[in-house]
């Protein structure tokens, strides 16, 4: 039998892993970020409904334009936005790959800061573009300054931005992005994959879209509408980005499944969205606890919380792991994190970090 590296791969690829945190069984699982709240049963028989509808419809092929899905998500997002400025696919790790292979490719460049989200620099390879992991500041967020001297250094086709930052949760100012836009004419992606955690008030980027043609603003449904498993994401852009990415789009990309499910799901968003709260009163209280067993915090407008103090972030994983609880390793030297869960997981993870003697 063959293996991996017996095959005619790419060059680029050869010696790589695919990405993923570990697939292990866990009872308390707060290693992805997934909202950890179940759908509330009426919503869930809302959802049922709408998808055994359109089973009715499954011999044809659906909805190229998914027409009412795009309605939907842009009065979801308001602020002034048409159907014509939205595009959705399966998960905004897909939004993201499109909009790399509408504006990157050979010959083309992307720049982000890191510590930021890893997919970024996979699909950038992914799609022959080449990947410019820029710095961030000292505490792990990202001035104007900061950016703009290295947008002005690397001049890219597209640059990054994710807003709060994952893995570190820090939050990125608005005025921040309107200062990179201004000094690139490259596109500019900014990533709200977790813009519901944010505190009230906060502006998104989507205000900043009339008269930026050249700006992306990524959101999903994975996290506060608890949807990872349906797999939607979405962008909000002027309509000619949309029409860039119908060029990249393999044919009836949205299943009608998948339109129906979050359409209806859509119809339900305040329901939904009536967990946030929980979910950011449970990462503010890790906030505020975990310091005082000696692991410092980074502060996170996100659903998850990134800790330092430990000695050995692997051993605390698998520490952790043996009673039960999954955090995430994610590469940071002396740090790990942990999604926000319900208050009993919350709980059951603050016990056992108190339990482990730390190294």
């Amino acid at each position: 039998m063959v293996s991996l590296f017996d095959l005619p791969l790419r060059d680029d690829l050869k010696g790589l892993t695919p990405y993923g945190a570990p697939q292990i069984a866990a009872r308390v699982a707060l290693n992805v970020n997934e909202n950890t709240h179940a759908i509330p049963e009426d919503v869930a028989y809302a959802i049922v409904t709408a998808l055994a509808e359109s089973v009715m419809t499954a011999n044809r092929y659906p909805d190229r334009e998914f027409t009412d899905l795009r309605v939907a998500l842009a009065d979801y997002l308001g602020t002034g936005l048409g159907p014509e400025q939205i595009w959705a696919a399966n998960g905004s790790n897909e939004v993201l790959q499109h909009a790399l292979q509408a504006f990157g490719g050979a010959g083309r460049t992307a720049l982000g800061f890191e510590p930021s989200y890893s997919m970024y620099s996979i699909l950038a390879r992914s799609t022959g573009t080449t990947w410019i992991s820029g710095e961030r500041d000292e505490d792990f967020r990202l001035s104007a300054d900061t950016a703009v001297r290295q947008v002005a250094e690397h001049a890219p086709d597209l640059v990054f931005l994710c807003a709060p930052n994952n893995p570190t949760g820090t939050p990125l100012a608005i005025d921040t992005i309107a200062e990179i836009y201004d000094a690139t004419s490259g596109i500019v992606v900014v990533d709200e994959a977790y813009f519901e955690f944010t505190p009230a008030g906060t502006a998104s980027a989507t205000t900043l879209l009339p008269g930026r043609e050249r700006l992306i603003v990524s959101r999903t449904m994975s996290k506060a509408f608890a949807f990872a498993g349906a797999r939607l994401g979405y962008l909000a852009a002027d309509p000619a980005v949309v029409d860039a990415l119908r060029l990249v789009r393999l044919p009836y990309h949205l299943s009608t499944f998948t339109q129906a499910a979050a359409t209806a799901a859509l119809r339900h968003a305040q329901e939904l969205l009536a967990v946030v709260g929980d979910i950011t009163a449970q990462r503010d209280r890790i906030q505020t606890e975990l310091p005082d067993l000696g692991y410092p915090t980074v502060p996170s407008a996100a659903n998850f919380v990134l800790f330092g103090g430990v000695r050995d972030p692997a051993a605390t994983f698998e520490d952790l792991r043996a009673t039960g609880i999954l955090v995430r390793d994610v590469g940071i030297p002396h740090h790990l994190r942990v999604t926000a869960g319900t208050h009993a997981e919350t709980s059951e993870f603050l016990s056992a970090m108190s339990e482990i003697s730390p190294r």
